[in-house]
């Protein structure tokens, strides 16, 4: 379980990152940062998560970067694409005149974005990216065809030994519902809090 946690955690950190960068690059209005934003999210979308794991845990492990690290950017490489068109959606559902106004102000494109923009946007984003971390976290559990022994993996091995997969099974499956809970009362409580202004 802790395993299953860190690897989702630590994932989603990256990814926000990642998905911020990609958000910014498909609204820059630069053609070919556009392309490549495009270009990522779409390779992302039309291949399977666990072929991307593959790809990344074949390819990165003659470089040394060990199991764990290799999920860790698989998911994150995977979840960014998603945060990013959530971050894009978030920013450009902002009305226009919030960056007029801050432009107005004296502030700097970048400034106003920033402090004025990014602020509403990510109260906004709130809701679809606490979806997408629980999604993240049940995506963790591919972990296991790499050889991790995250929770999923557990179940499968104790099933196959004591020959009971279905009690192993429904085990974890409750051990998967408590985090999601957590996750889901740790998004609940920061929407609460970010609605203050309201």
């Amino acid at each position: 379980m802790k395993l299953t946690f860190e690897l989702t955690v630590i994932s989603v950190f990256i990814a926000i990152f990642i998905g911020l960068f990609f958000a910014f690059l498909k609204i820059s209005k630069i053609k070919p940062l556009e392309i490549l934003a495009d270009l990522y999210i779409f390779i992302v979308r039309g291949t399977p998560l666990v072929v991307q794991i593959f790809v990344i845990y074949y390819g990165l492990t003659s470089l040394n970067i060990s199991s764990f690290w290799s999920v860790v950017i698989g998911l994150a490489f995977h979840n960014g694409a998603y945060i990013a068109e959530i971050f894009r959606g978030a920013i450009q559902s902002i009305d226009k005149g919030q960056m007029e106004a801050g432009r107005s102000l004296g502030m700097s494109r970048g400034l106003t974005m920033r402090r004025v923009v990014l602020p509403q946007a990510f109260r906004r984003a709130l809701p679809p990216l606490g979806n997408q971390f629980i999604i993240a976290l049940k995506d963790s559990s591919l972990a296991s065809f790499i050889g991790m022994y995250e929770l999923f993996s557990v179940a499968t091995t104790l099933g196959s030994n004591n020959f009971d997969y279905m009690t192993y099974l429904l085990i974890v499956a409750v051990y998967y519902l408590v985090l999601v809970f957590v996750f889901s009362m740790a998004v609940k409580v920061a929407e609460r809090k970010m609605s203050v202004g309201d």
